[in-house]
């Protein structure tokens, strides 16, 4: 009996089973336990287009030389019993009028970083201790858990030592809580060992943490690491999340995740996000250094086209990026440019207070003012991205304050075409500042019209 051919979709990401040399120039030779990524099919289901991870390179690659990598995506676990930071009277009031068995979680009051388990029995709220002790929690100290999550689960199960089992809980109105956890991130296939991993230099220094180069398995990467000062549970909580946003997305124009790394040897705990090495580094600066002398209509056509494809993906996805901007395009050797930086591509994720200073220049009207993301909030930015891509990296609203910006776009106003911008680009930036977020595009409809006018684009007849 013949063996099944295996079928692989374009994105999927592959480990080499075997050496291969190559025969002809269009194949790619790799080696046994490189990682390859399926860049297309072809009419033979043997052979597939490939792209090496290491190095970048593309070519032919037989389907039976390599195998699917068996990482799965990392799920959310949402938590809509937990409340946060609400005090002792708030829960009993939200636990009235009171039905046996009826629970919420709220943060402490009286001991900050613990939790407290409400219950409703017998006329009257419980108020148990939950311990945050050595990244597990308890409520007897004598048996522990990986997560709240976890915790709940199980006394919803059994009541085990307390006044009743939880049977119901208070759902918080709005946005929910999330949860994730690092043996999550194990069990699918995602952790990185220390060992694999070397740390060179510092790439860039934000508010929050750092990304530098690194070497994993001999394959040039980006570590992202959260900075000692700000490791708290909300924000390593938040910096798991964008890791598992990252695990359920593949696109050729979307950053990937490689894995996660946590050495526990220092404290707090220090956790590495994993990521592809983009070697030309963020758009917004390949933009202001290398200028018109290196950077062709061309080039900027295809880096549209790039971000239109990945946004077009999340779109599809039901994903809101939130922050679309030059600064979170990464671009690769091979100038090929990918959407980066999804730490709230969710819609559960998103809370005003959490987020910290919105980007107004990047954010459509209706998400400033009644913090309505949506694609066609992604869309409005993508507008502001294509400026700032004709304009060679220009501050958006560049004769704006910035305290007027907002008030500036919901009186009609727009910015005025880039120098040298073609027409029909500048058209496209307008289609997608629509005051009215249903009469802006879909990213699907943005590629189709980038197509049409690909000719116009890439030449000076259209410059004004």
């Amino acid at each position: 009996m013949a063996k099944e051919i295996q079928v692989l979709k374009t994105g999927t990401e592959c480990i080499a089973k075997y050496d291969f040399e190559g025969t002809s120039n269009y194949d790619l030779p790799f080696k046994k336990g490189d990682w390859l990524v399926i860049v297309k099919t072809t009419r033979d289901p043997n052979w597939y287009v490939a792209e090496k991870f290491c190095d970048g390179k593309k070519g032919m690659i037989p389907v039976n030389y390599v195998k699917e990598n068996s990482k799965k995506a990392v799920k959310l676990q949402t938590m809509p019993w937990f409340h946060g930071k609400i005090t002792r009277e708030v829960a009993e009031s939200l636990l009235n009028p009171i039905s046996d068995g009826l629970f919420l979680v709220r943060e402490s009051t009286n001991y900050p970083g613990d939790y407290t388990l409400c219950v409703a029995f017998d006329a009257k709220v419980e108020h148990y201790r939950v311990i945050h002790t050595n990244s597990k929690v308890t409520v007897d100290e004598e048996e522990f858990f990986d997560s709240l999550t976890e915790l709940v689960a199980h006394y919803e199960s059994d009541a085990d030592g307390l006044c009743i089992q939880l049977l119901k809980c208070v759902p918080k109105d709005g946005v929910k809580e999330f949860e994730v956890k690092l043996s999550d991130f194990e069990q699918a296939g995602w952790l990185i060992k220390k060992r694999d991993l070397e740390f060179h230099e510092v790439l860039g220094d934000g508010e929050f943490g750092e990304v530098r180069k690194g070497i994993y398995r001999g394959i040039k990467v980006a570590i992202k690491t959260l900075k000692p000062e700000t490791c708290t549970k909300f924000s390593i909580q938040n910096f798991l999340a964008e890791a598992s946003v990252m695990t359920d997305l593949k696109h050729p124009n979307l950053v990937r995740l490689m894995g996660i790394n946590i050495d526990e040897t220092v404290k707090p705990s220090r956790i590495c996000l994993i990521t592809e090495f983009m070697s030309k580094g963020s758009l917004i600066e390949y933009l202001r250094t290398r200028g018109r002398a290196v950077i062709t209509r061309q080039n900027q056509f295809s880096f549209a086209c790039d971000v239109g494809k990945g946004m077009a993906y999340l779109e599809n996805r039901d994903l809101v990026h939130r922050d679309l901007a030059a600064r979170n395009v990464l671009v690769a050797e091979d100038n090929v440019a990918k959407v980066a930086d999804f730490g709230l591509a969710r819609p559960e994720l998103f809370k005003s207070d959490s987020v910290g200073k919105i980007p107004i220049k990047w954010t459509a009207p209706e998400a400033l003012r009644r913090q309505d993301f949506s694609s066609k909030s992604d869309v409005w930015s993508y507008g502001v991205f294509l400026w700032e891509l004709y304009s060679f990296g220009r501050v958006p609203y560049p004769r704006v304050p910035l305290n007027d910006v907002t008030k500036f776009v919901e009186m009609g106003n727009r910015m005025d075409i880039p120098d040298k911008c073609p027409v029909p680009i500048y058209q496209l930036m307008i289609d997608c500042w629509q005051a009215i977020p249903s009469s802006r595009p879909k990213f699907e409809s943005i590629l189709q019209s980038l197509k049409a006018m690909q000719f116009e684009a890439c030449t000076p007849a259209t410059m004004p």
